[in-house]
């Protein structure tokens, strides 16, 4: 039985020039990033956010058992329970937004806003750390399960 070497071809030199160029240029445009201050990424203006159609302040309570419970802030409502297991997208969008109070020294004293601006995008905003989640960005499921969300909160003020 004959066994093939590794060796017997060495690697296309192409190949690795263009690898240490990739590499190199993947460097060199993360540093311009760094070094510069530029932001990639978009944000929206606080006047979208602010001329929202519709919006509400949300509170969520961490339940025993892995439950959270999801509060209209201004009124002290329950509008739902994100059982154990379950709702994985907006157990982490707000674990990412926990997160940032966190590493900021920062309490759940203030609320989450969410809001959908007059054009019909939505957005997750937490005014303590300024941080703001576009969810449409997450495709159309993921984003309809705040939009449902909002839909409860704004049945239960009768808008």
């Amino acid at each position: 039985m004959a066994h093939a070497h590794i060796n017997d071809k060495p690697f296309p030199r192409g190949a690795l020039i263009g690898a240490g160029l990739l590499i190199g240029l993947c460097l060199a445009l993360t540093a311009t990033v760094r070094l510069t201050g530029m932001t990639i990424g978009w944000e929206p203006e606080p006047a979208v956010l602010a001329q929202s159609e519709q919006a509400v302040n949300l509170n969520f309570v961490d339940r025993t058992q892995g439950g959270i419970a999801v509060y209209d802030a201004d009124t002290d409502r329950q509008l739902m329970v994100l059982e154990p297991n379950t709702n994985g997208f907006m157990r982490g969008v707000m674990r990412g937004l926990v997160r940032q109070r966190m590493l900021q020294g920062l309490g759940a004293e203030e609320p989450f806003r969410l809001a959908q601006a007059a054009d019909g995008r939505l957005w997750l905003s937490d005014p303590a750390t300024g941080e703001q989640v576009y969810l449409g960005a997450f495709g159309q499921t993921n984003r309809q399960a705040f939009a449902q969300l909002l839909a409860t909160a704004m049945a239960d003020k009768g808008n």
